[in-house]
């Protein structure tokens, strides 16, 4: 097998194949969601991005984009009522914000159950609640703020692969034929430290992988963000 998810959750391997379009992809709506919110005072653009378990794609798409204010991740549970009193605090000083949320954080704030036909759980819309919460929030007078929300999901997991992941796609096809040629089995190629190397697949789904909350990685949203705790 190969890894193929956009979410790039699959353990023991650095990359999944679609992630790199994914996060290619998530940069015009993030673009236009700041555009938006820039165009009128206390504008809110709001944007979904996929992310069931992990939050990778919100996470570098963020990075990437630069004009990220607050990025919300199913790694790091939060606060609604600290997340408004941060945008309060980000429309004093600026009259606008961006905010980039994978659509499985929040869970804990949404009726939510259930399995779909995968056996995936079945999620809440977080977007839909995000947006709903602040509206209400910032409904009065001088505070009254315009949530832009985007939700690109299907016009990101049907883009065509970029250029960096087809190549990649193939070095993984390559692999998978000579490791079944060679009579291996039951295994998926992995991209591991600059190498293609060989994972059992009961490894491989034995866990998930998720954003280390203490790792270099999301030390980089914080310190790009500039977004507080919100736990």
């Amino acid at each position: 097998g190969v890894p193929k998810t956009i979410d790039n959750d699959v353990a023991y391997t650095s990359r999944t194949f679609g992630f790199e379009t994914a996060v290619a992809m998530s940069q015009a709506p993030i673009d236009a969601a700041h555009m938006e919110a820039k165009g009128v005072r206390n504008g809110i653009g709001l944007v979904k991005l996929m992310g069931r378990e992990s939050g990778f794609v919100a996470a570098y798409a963020s990075l990437a984009s630069s004009d990220v204010n607050l990025v919300l991740v199913p790694e790091v549970p939060f606060s609604v009522e600290k997340l408004l009193a941060f945008l309060e605090r980000r429309l004093a000083r600026k009259a606008h914000a961006v905010i980039v949320v994978a659509e499985g954080a929040g869970q804990e704030h949404l009726a939510s159950g259930g399995r779909d036909a995968s056996g995936n759980r079945t999620l809440g819309d977080i977007g839909s609640f995000l947006k709903q919460r602040i509206t209400a929030r910032f409904a009065d007078g001088n505070k009254a703020a315009k949530v832009k929300y985007i939700d690109p999901s299907y016009t990101i997991r049907s883009a065509p692969a970029s250029a960096d992941d087809s190549v990649f796609c193939f070095q993984l096809a390559a692999d998978a034929v000579h490791a079944a040629m060679s009579g291996r089995s039951e295994m998926v190629i992995s991209l591991w430290n600059g190498h293609f190397v060989h994972i059992p697949m009961l490894k491989a789904v034995a866990e998930r992988k998720k954003i280390d909350v203490a790792g270099a990685l999301w030390q980089s949203v914080l310190d790009n963000t500039g977004q507080p705790n919100l736990s």
